[in-house]
């Protein structure tokens, strides 16, 4: 497999990660029973496992583009700054939104395939492989290397795929509130990049806290337990599972905290730090399904469906929605590293 990924010129390179990037993420909207979320088995109100499908689809011509200016960026053919993640992460979503009628199905995957697809191309140009450590190294590198126009963009994108009840407000802050009707103004005039902005939320955003940290949770937590599950079993659906389930197990999903937050403050920052303790048995009932042995066993399987379904019955607000998105990164890193089932 390395000697034929040494092989790849540009395009083959870009179609390569294209395809990982799009495969990840219907791999993680179909691994069941995932709970809270949308999966094969079961459709939400509002969005049915088929957009997702459609979602994890359009967003590889994006994803395609970002790993062209990262293979440009390390042959010395563009500058770091000139990738134009804001922009691209802005293409991702506006094709999403055309493929179906399902809303936000993929914006915080957006976030994190596009500078992890960037990073992807470049670490591969230099290396000839695609290296955790400089992967990671990299998509700090990009992250770090934005400018105003991308932090820009990716405000429109996030208005684009929310609306403005959802999102919280900032108050106070150096960082403009998303819904500000003068946030370009002062994004540009405070010269703020996209680091800046990822890092004053990665104190309530768990996507944003990847950002910042090259990726910590997908590559420490995330793509170990997707690994070390499917060298064991041989199977995606149980090593997709199992991923999903250890993050939750070890990270507060922010996508719940905010919701189960905002309906007692509009503060952001202030209702996932009250989602948080609110949610906290979400993260002690996945951990007892991990240590009954989750889908290995009758026991875990059964801890599992019961937890599925109490999230289900509680609303959309109890979608795991973060952690389905760490979780697709995790599969994505995997399969440009060679993972085949």
């Amino acid at each position: 497999m390395i000697q034929e990924k040494r092989k790849m010129g540009t395009r083959k390179l870009a179609r390569y990660v294209r395809h990982s990037a799009q495969l990840a993420a219907v791999l993680e909207v179909s691994g069941w029973p995932k709970p809270g979320n949308v999966h094969r088995l079961k459709d939400h109100p509002d969005a049915r496992y088929e957009h997702f499908l459609a979602g994890a689809v359009a967003l590889g011509s994006a994803v395609e583009d970002a790993a062209v200016k990262g293979a440009m960026v390390g042959r010395r053919k563009e500058h770091i700054s000139r990738i134009g993640v804001g922009n691209l992460i802005k293409k991702a979503v506006a094709e999403i939104s055309l493929s179906h009628r399902g809303g936000n199905t993929h914006l915080g995957i957006c976030l994190l395939f596009i500078p992890l697809g960037a990073a992807a191309a470049k670490t591969y140009v230099e290396n000839g492989d695609f290296l955790l450590d400089s992967l990671r190294a990299d998509v700090m590198e990009i992250v770090k290397s934005t400018t105003r126009r991308d932090v820009v963009a990716v405000y429109e994108a996030v208005r684009k795929a929310s609306s403005p009840g959802s999102m919280g407000k900032l108050k106070d802050n150096r960082v403009p509130d998303l819904y500000d009707e003068e946030a370009k103004t002062k994004i540009v005039g405070r010269g703020l990049t996209l680091f800046d902005v990822m890092n004053d939320a990665s104190s309530y955003d768990t996507v944003a806290s990847e950002l910042v940290t090259g990726m910590n949770i997908t590559f420490n937590i995330g793509y170990k337990e997707l690994t070390e599950t499917f060298n064991k079993t041989g199977d995606i659906n149980k090593a997709t599972v199992h991923t999903f389930l250890r993050i939750l197990s070890e990270v507060p999903d922010t996508f719940i905290a905010r919701k189960v937050g905002l309906k007692k403050t509009n503060d952001v920052k202030k209702a996932v730090k009250i989602g948080k303790k609110e949610t906290s048995w979400i993260c002690e009932a996945a951990k007892e399904v991990l240590n009954l042995g989750g889908l290995s066993t009758a026991a875990g399987r059964t801890a599992l469906r019961r937890l599925d379904s109490k999230l289900q019955s509680l609303g959309k607000d109890y979608n795991p929605g973060t952690t389905a998105d760490l979780t697709a990164a995790a599969l994505m890193v995997a399969l440009l590293n060679g993972l085949r089932f």
